[in-house]
C-alpha cells in the first residue's frame, strides 16, 4: 500500500486533477472505452490505500488485475510493482520515496499526477499505447482493455496523459516517438532530443561571446547581497548548462525472452495456467456481469506462443488474439528501452500465496562490466572437452567426466570446457570445469567447478537454467539439481533436461511464497518463464537427500503441483549420475518413466486407499461395513444402518416416525453398543427420557390407559434405565430461545464424537431448525448445501445420521402414505440421502390393525445394506416398542 510520504507528495498535485481529467476526456477517441477507463480510475482511487496481494499457485497462476465496481476489470486484486508503487526504500539513483515523489511532482509534463490513483503493470514500463484487442484491422473493437481510443488502465495516469498529449495537436508533452534520456548531458542526449541540443548550443554561444549580466538591484528595504567577484576567464571547453532536476534513471532492460503471459497482461488477461488448451477466466472487459461469470474463453495454441479469446456474454463479446511475435514486431511507438522498435514488454504475475505481485524485475540487475554487462570470457580462453586431441587442462577434466560415466560426445554437445580462471574459494587461478549457460544459442552465464568441488558463476550474469535450449518447444521436461545430472540423463538418452543453477535450499520456506522480485533464490524460473509456461508435464528429478526434497517442493510450489511429477531413485542412489554409475542407463530411464505426481490436496488414486479396499473385501457377515441389524427380521432384509450414511425419515403427523427412530436407536444401543447424540427439538427432556426408558425396560412409566393392566416400572428399574440412558445417549439442546442451526448442531456433534465416541446422530425435525439463508439463495439451494454438510460430517467421522423431516401440506389427503418427494423444502432430501424411509400407520380398521405400521424403504443407495421394500411392524402401545408381525 502507499506510504505516508508518497501519499503526502502526491497530494500536492491533487488540484491538477480537473485539468487532466478534462484533457483525457477530450482526447478519448472511443466513448465506451473512455467511460470504462474513467470509471475504473474512480473505483481504483477509492481502493488505492488497500490493495492486497493475492495468492496464486505455481508459475502459471495469477490473478486477473482489476478493481471492483460496476465496470471492474475482473474480480480479484493485484498488487502494484514494489519499486514503482511503494514510497519506501531508495531507487537506482539512491533517492528515497519522498525525493522521488517530489521530483516526479515537479517534473515537466506531470500536470495530471493523481495523488489517489495507483498504476498497474511494471514499475518502469515504457509509456506506450497498448495494442488493440481486435483480431485484425477490419474487426470491430469490442471495448476491451487496450482497445483503440481507450486509455490504457495498466499505465500510470500521467503516462496516459502524455500519450493523449502526443496524439492531440497543440498539447505540450513528451513525444513518445523520441524517448529522452534521464540526463540531458549523457552522450547522445542532444541527438535524441533536438530541444536539448538547441539549449546547449545557445548556452555555449552565450558563454563564449558575452559576459554574464549582473543581477538586478534588490527592492527597497531588502539587504543587498555582497558584490560578486570579477568573473574568471571562460574555461575551455565551456561548462555544460546546469543540470535539470534529477529524475530516476531508466532501469536496465529485461533480458529474459518475452512470454505469452507478458503479452496477455497488457490486455488485462491473466490465466491460472499458460499450457496449450482451453482456459476460462472472468472477462477483464465486462467483469463477468453481476455474477462475475467466467465468460472469457482463452485458447492457447499448441506452440504456447499465441492465443485467441472471446467473451461469451452477449453484452460484451470481446474478441481478440495475441502472440509473442506481436511484442517483437516493429511498432509505431518508437524504440523501446533496449533501443529496439516494437511493443512494450510487461512483467507478468507469478507465484502463489500472498506474495504474488506484478513485475518481476528479475533480470534487471546491473553486472560488473562496463555499462552493466557481465564479464563473460572470450571463446579463445575456453579449452574444449570432447573427443579428439585435447589440452592438458581439458584432458584432466575429460578423464574425470569419463570416470563419472559421461561420454566426451555428450560433454562436447553441451559445450563443456576447461579454463584457467581465478577461484574465489582457492584464492588463486585454478583449472576449472566450465558449464556454459546458453539461451537461443547465446552465451548468458558460466558456472565453474573446481577440483575441490567448489562452484562459482560469472558476477552479474543473468540466472537461467542449464540446457535451456534443449527444452525449446518441449511439452515434457525434466529438471535436475546439477549439471552432471543433466549430462547423466542425456547419457541415458533423455535430452529434454534442464538443471537449476544454484543447487538446493536447506529447507522448505515457511509461509507464503515471496513476491517474484524478491524471490532471488529462484529467479531463474521467472527468467525462463517463456520456455516453462507451455510445458504440460514437469518431472523433478533432484537428489534424494533432505535439501533435494526441499528443492523439489519449492519448484513444485512455483511451477504448479498439478503438472509436476517426482522421481524416486533406486535404493542406495542419491541422484541421476549416481544411478547411471551403479545401475546403468536402463535404471535411469525407468526412474524417469515411473515418476509419480506430486500429492494434491483432495486428489487421490484408488491405490492410495488400497488397505481400506482390501479390508472391505475380507469383511465378515457381522461387519458394520455391511450394515448392522435393526433388531427386526422383517426390516433387516431391506434396511441395515451403515456408519457414515445419511437416512432421511418422513411421514404424516402422528404416524410414529420419531417413535420408530427412537426404538431403532434403542435396539442398536442394546445389541451393538452404539452411542448416540440426540437433537430432538419437539420432545421435552423428561418426556424423551420416559419414551427411551420404556423401550429399554419394556415396562410402562405410568399406570393408566396406555399401560393397560400392566403395572408400572419399579423405582429401581427406572434408575437402572436412567443409568443405561446416560451411558448411551447425549443431548444437543439450545439453552436459550433462539433456534439452533445445522452448523451449530454439527459442531456439537463433532465434539460428541471426540468426547463420547457417538456412532449415530438424530436431528428431529427439519422444520424446527433455524434456516436463515443469504439473500438471493433459494430454499432448494439451501437444502442442497445443508445436506452436503451433513453428509460430509457423517463420512468424515463414520457416524450414521437420521434426519427427520415433515412432508408438506397434502391437499385432498385420503390416508395414503406420502412419498419422499412430498417432503417440505426440496427434492434434494431424496436426491442426496443414502437411505429414504417413510413411516406410515394404518388408519383404516378394514385394512388391518390400527397398530400396524408400514416402513416404506423408498431409497437404498448401498445395495449391500438393503433393498427397496415395504416391511411391516406392530406398535406396542404399552412400552413403545415395535415388534415383527406374527
Amino acid at each position: 500500500m502507499l506510504t505516508a510520504s508518497t501519499s503526502t507528495v502526491r497530494a500536492g498535485a491533487y488540484t491538477q486533477r480537473s485539468v487532466a481529467a478534462g484533457d483525457r476526456a477530450r482526447a478519448g477517441a472511443g466513448a465506451r472505452g473512455g467511460m470504462w477507463a474513467r470509471r475504473a480510475a474512480r473505483v481504483m482511487a477509492a481502493r488505492a490505500r488497500a490493495i492486497p496481494v493475492v495468492s496464486i499457485g505455481g508459475i502459471a497462476p495469477g490473478v486477473v488485475p482489476g478493481v471492483r465496481g460496476p465496470w471492474r476489470v475482473a474480480r480479484g486484486e493485484i498488487a502494484a510493482a514494489t519499486r514503482g508503487f511503494n514510497g519506501d526504500g531508495a531507487d537506482g539513483g539512491g533517492r528515497t520515496g519522498d525525493q522521488r515523489g517530489a521530483s516526479d511532482a515537479r517534473g515537466a509534463g506531470r500536470r495530471d499526477v493523481d495523488p489517489q490513483v495507483q498504476w498497474f503493470g511494471a514499475a518502469d514500463a515504457p509509456t506506450q499505447r497498448a495494442p488493440a484487442a481486435n483480431l485484425g484491422p477490419g474487426a470491430p473493437n469490442r471495448g476491451g482493455p487496450g482497445g483503440t481510443g481507450a486509455p490504457n488502465p495498466f499505465l500510470r495516469r500521467d503516462q496516459n496523459a502524455e500519450r493523449v498529449a502526443d496524439a492531440t495537436p497543440g498539447r505540450t508533452g513528451a513525444n513518445q516517438r523520441s524517448p529522452v534520456p534521464s540526463n540531458p548531458n549523457e552522450p547522445g542526449a542532444a541527438q535524441a532530443n533536438p530541444a536539448v541540443q538547441q539549449r546547449q548550443q545557445r548556452a555555449q554561444g552565450a558563454n563564449a561571446a558575452t559576459p554574464r549580466r549582473p543581477p538586478p538591484p534588490p527592492p527597497p528595504g531588502m539587504r543587498s547581497p555582497p558584490p560578486n567577484p570579477p568573473p574568471p576567464p571562460p574555461p575551455d571547453p565551456p561548462p555544460p548548462p546546469p543540470d535539470p532536476p534529477q529524475t530516476r534513471a531508466p532501469p536496465t532492460p529485461d533480458r529474459s525472452p518475452i512470454a505469452l503471459r507478458d503479452v496477455l497482461l497488457e490486455k488485462g488477461i491473466v490465466l491460472t495456467s499458460y499450457t496449450p488448451g482451453q482456459h476460462r477466466i472472468v472477462c477483464p472487459s465486462c467483469g463477468g456481469g453481476s455474477t462475475a461469470e467466467r465468460s472469457l474463453a482463452v485458447h492457447v495454441d499448441d506452440d504456447g506462443a499465441s492465443c485467441q479469446w472471446m467473451c461469451h456474454r452477449a453484452t460484451c463479446e470481446w474478441t481478440g488474439g495475441a502472440s509473442t511475435s506481436d511484442a517483437a514486431r516493429p511498432g509505431r511507438n518508437g524504440p523501446d528501452a533496449n533501443g529496439e522498435r516494437g511493443g512494450t514488454r510487461s512483467s507478468a504475475v507469478f507465484g502463489s500465496g500472498s506474495g504474488a505481485s506484478v513485475g518481476t524485475g528479475m533480470s534487471r540487475r546491473r553486472g560488473s562490466g562496463a555499462g552493466g554487462a557481465p564479464k563473460l570470457p572470450s571463446p579463445e580462453s575456453l579449452e574444449r572437452v570432447g573427443p579428439g586431441a585435447l589440452t592438458d587442462n581439458a584432458k584432466e577434466w575429460a578423464d574425470w567426466l569419463t570416470s563419472r560415466g559421461i561420454s566426451l560426445e555428450v560433454a562436447e554437445r553441451n559445450g563443456v570446457a576447461a579454463q584457467r580462471v581465478f577461484s574465489p574459494a582457492a584464492g588463486e587461478h585454478v583449472n576449472a570445469l566450465v558449464f556454459p549457460y546458453f539461451r537461443d544459442g547465446e552465451l548468458v552465464n558460466i558456472k565453474y567447478r573446481g577440483s575441490d568441488k567448489s562452484f562459482w558463476q560469472i558476477k552479474g550474469a543473468e540466472k537461467i537454467m542449464f540446457g535451456l535450449d534443449d527444452i525449446a518447444g518441449a511439452r515434457e521436461i525434466v529438471i535436475v539439481e546439477g549439471e552432471m545430472d543433466k549430462l547423466a540423463l542425456e547419457q541415458a538418452g533423455i535430452k529434454n533436461v534442464v538443471s537449476v543453477p544454484d543447487g538446493a535450499p536447506g529447507k522448505v520456506r515457511d509461509g507464503d511464497l515471496p513476491a517474484p522480485e524478491e524471490d532471488r533464490k529462484f529467479e531463474y524460473l521467472w527468467n525462463c518463464r517463456a520456455a516453462l509456461d507451455p510445458v504440460s508435464r514437469i518431472v523433478i528429478a533432484v537428489d534424494s537427500d533432505g535439501p533435494g526434497q526441499a528443492l523439489a517442493e519449492e519448484l513444485a510450489r512455483r511451477l504448479g503441483k498439478e503438472r509436476c511429477y517426482r522421481v524416486t531413485w533406486p535404493e542406495g542412489c542419491k541422484d541421476a549420475n549416481d544411478v547411471l554409475q551403479k545401475e546403468g542407463d536402463a535404471a535411469v530411464r525407468g526412474s524417469i518413466d515411473n515418476a509419480e505426481g506430486f500429492p494434491l490436496r483432495g486428489l487421490f488414486r484408488f491405490s492410495d486407499f488400497q488397505d481400506d479396499i482390501s479390508n472391505y473385501f475380507g469383511v465378515s457377515e457381522a461387519s458394520e461395513m455391511k450394515g448392522v441389524s435393526t433388531g427386526w427380521r422383517s426390516i433387516d432384509g431391506h434396511y441395515r444402518p451403515v456408519p457414515g450414511e445419511l437416512t432421511v425419515v418422513t411421514g404424516v403427523p402422528n404416524s410414529g416416525k420419531s417413535e420408530w427412530v427412537d426404538a431403532l436407536m434403542c435396539n442398536l444401543a442394546v445389541q451393538h453398543g452404539w452411542t448416540f447424540a440426540l437433537c430432538s427439538l419437539e420432545n421435552k427432556v423428561h418426556e424423551h427420557a420416559r419414551k427411551l426408558v420404556e423401550k429399554y425396560t419394556g415396562e410402562p412409566w405410568f399406570e393408566g390407559k396406555y399401560g393397560g393392566k400392566k403395572a408400572r416400572m419399579r423405582p429401581e428399574t427406572m434408575r437402572a434405565g436412567l443409568h443405561w440412558l446416560d451411558n448411551q445417549f447425549v443431548l444437543i439442546r439450545h439453552e436459550d430461545d433462539e433456534l439452533p442451526s445445522v452448523d451449530w448442531i454439527i459442531g456439537l456433534a463433532r465434539a460428541a464424537v471426540m468426547r463420547h465416541g457417538i456412532r449415530g446422530l438424530l436431528i428431529d425435525p427439519y422444520n424446527e431448525l433455524d434456516h436463515k439463508r443469504p439473500q438471493g439463495q433459494t430454499e432448494t439451494e439451501y437444502v442442497s448445501q445443508m445436506l452436503t454438510r451433513i453428509k460430509r460430517f457423517a463420512q468424515h467421522y463414520d457416524v450414521h445420521v437420521w434426519f427427520v423431516a415433515h412432508p408438506r401440506q397434502l391437499h385432498n389427503w385420503r390416508g395414503e402414505a406420502p412419498g419422499l418427494y412430498d417432503i417440505s423444502g426440496s427434492a434434494h432430501f431424496i436426491n442426496k440421502c443414502d437411505n429414504g424411509i417413510v413411516v406410515h400407520r394404518n388408519r383404516d380398521e378394514k385394512l388391518g390393525s390400527l397398530r400396524e405400521v408400514t416402513i416404506h424403504v423408498a431409497k437404498v443407495r448401498n445395495k449391500v445394506a438393503g433393498a427397496i421394500g415395504d416391511p411391516k411392524l406392530e406398535y406396542n402401545l404399552t412400552n413403545g416398542r415395535y415388534e415383527d408381525l406374527k
